[in-house]
This record gives structure tokens, C-alpha cells and sequence, in this order.
């Protein structure tokens, strides 16, 4: 199994790096390198540039994530199992919500300035929405009928959430990860092009002022392949966690 996910990965890649190269060879100008030429030059910088911007980007979007996870999972379960702390939060969620976290941005820097404090929450921000309707809603597409004999045989509310909700909600809960990760990045990239040196964001960016395509092209490939561990990461977790969803 694990063989077989390889080998269509490198298939993949093998495809978009054919197409890419077809393209160099079609445009033929410096904005578009060949790939040997980026991959050249990203063994080259990689440990003495690149490592330490990818390294910047990773953390602010771990951080992001588990603030997330700390502040959505407990908020979905109140909403998803007790109906009177729905009613109450729904209307917060559902107003807040809709809005683009990137119109934000001016606001958090003037509360949190331009460091590390203002990008991290624009990534909580981005993920803990998701987390908060997935683990509602998974939770409340549990049939109350389930419940009965556990309230019946007197189960405590923490009996309950580790053998019936969380159980429930989880494969819900990592699709809304996944999904809002993808966001993350992109607003990720933008935030770092402000009031930091270290990030992918900032290092792209630079290339690209300074006229280096073949820098820019490879923190490119850099974030996408952080992209890549990232849900490759959740992807096992799904697979490990979720086990019965994946029985044939």
C-alpha cells in the first residue's frame, strides 16, 4: 500500500515536472527556468537559506494549528452536545465566520504588531471556524437513540466523548484541517511578505524583487513540498485514527 501511494506520487511529479519543462522550452525566457536548473540550485541554498525560512513558516502554522485545535475542539463539542450552548454560539460563529480573515490583517498587526503574534492568529483564525462547525456537526449527526443506554447505564460526560463523540466527529474534524490548511498556506505566503525576513512568504517575494527566478522558483517548490508533508501527515493520521473507515 505505502509502495503504491509512492509511486503515484512520483508519477505526479514526474508529470508536472514534464510540463514545466515543456513550458521553459516553449517560452524560452529566464521567467520561466527549466526544472533541473531549480532543482540545481535548490540543493545549492537549501541548508544556507531556504532551511531556515521553511523552518519560520512550519512553526507559524503548527502554532496556528494547535491554538486552533485547543480553542475549536472544546467550543464544537459545547455546541454539538449541549443545544442551549448552540443557540447561544451559532449566531457569533455564523456572523464571524463569513468574513475574509485577510481583511483582518490591517487590525491584527495594530493589536499584535508585525511579529510573530499577528501571523499566528491570522492562521488560527483561518483553521478554528472549520474545526468548530465540523465537530458540531459531526457531533450532532449522532442519533440521540445511541446515547440512551449510555445515560441509562450512568456514564459520565467524559465516558460519553472518548466512546461515542469524539469518535463521531474526528473524521469530520480532520476533513476541515485538511481543507483549511490549504487556505492557511495561501495566507501564510502573504503575511510573510510583511514586517519579517524569515518565512517562504518573505523569501519568495525577495527573489522576485531582486530578479531571481530561479530562487523565486525554488521557494516555490519548497512551499509546495511543505504543503506536502503537511497533508501527507494528516493523510496517516486519517488513515491510523479513522481505521474503520478505510476497511474494505
Amino acid at each position: 500500500m505505502g509502495k503504491s501511494v509512492s509511486m503515484w506520487y512520483l508519477s505526479a511529479a514526474a508529470f508536472l515536472a514534464a510540463v514545466w519543462a515543456a513550458a521553459a522550452e516553449i517560452v524560452a525566457l529566464p521567467i520561466i527556468p527549466s526544472p533541473l536548473l531549480v532543482a540545481e540550485n535548490l540543493t545549492e541554498i537549501f541548508m544556507d537559506y531556504i532551511a531556515v525560512h521553511s523552518i519560520y513558516s512550519l512553526w507559524r502554522i503548527g502554532a496556528g494549528l494547535f491554538l486552533a485545535v485547543a480553542v475549536g475542539l472544546p467550543v464544537g463539542v459545547l455546541m454539538g452536545y449541549f443545544p442551549k450552548c448552540d443557540r447561544f454560539l451559532s449566531p457569533l460563529v455564523y456572523l464571524t465566520y463569513p468574513i475574509p480573515k485577510i481583511a483582518l490583517l490591517p487590525i491584527l498587526m495594530l493589536l499584535f504588531g508585525v511579529g510573530e503574534s499577528s501571523k499566528i492568529t491570522m492562521i488560527f483564525l483561518i483553521i478554528v471556524f472549520q474545526v468548530v462547525v465540523a465537530v458540531r456537526d459531526g457531533i450532532r449527526s449522532i442519533p440521540k437513540e445511541t446515547l440512551y443506554p449510555l445515560y441509562s447505564l450512568g456514564a459520565s460526560f467524559r465516558d460519553i466523548f472518548f466512546e461515542v463523540l469524539w469518535p463521531a466527529s474526528l473524521p469530520k474534524f480532520i476533513t476541515a484541517v485538511r481543507v483549511a490548511l490549504a487556505t492557511a498556506i495561501s495566507v501564510l505566503f502573504f503575511t510573510e511578505t510583511f514586517g519579517t525576513k524569515y518565512g517562504m512568504g518573505y523569501f519568495i517575494m525577495d527573489a522576485w524583487l531582486r530578479v531571481n527566478y530561479l530562487e523565486m522558483y525554488s521557494g516555490i517548490v519548497v512551499l509546495s513540498l511543505i504543503g506536502l508533508v503537511l497533508f501527507t501527515t494528516i493523510d496517516l493520521i486519517d488513515q491510523h485514527a479513522c481505521r474503520w473507515q478505510y476497511k474494505q
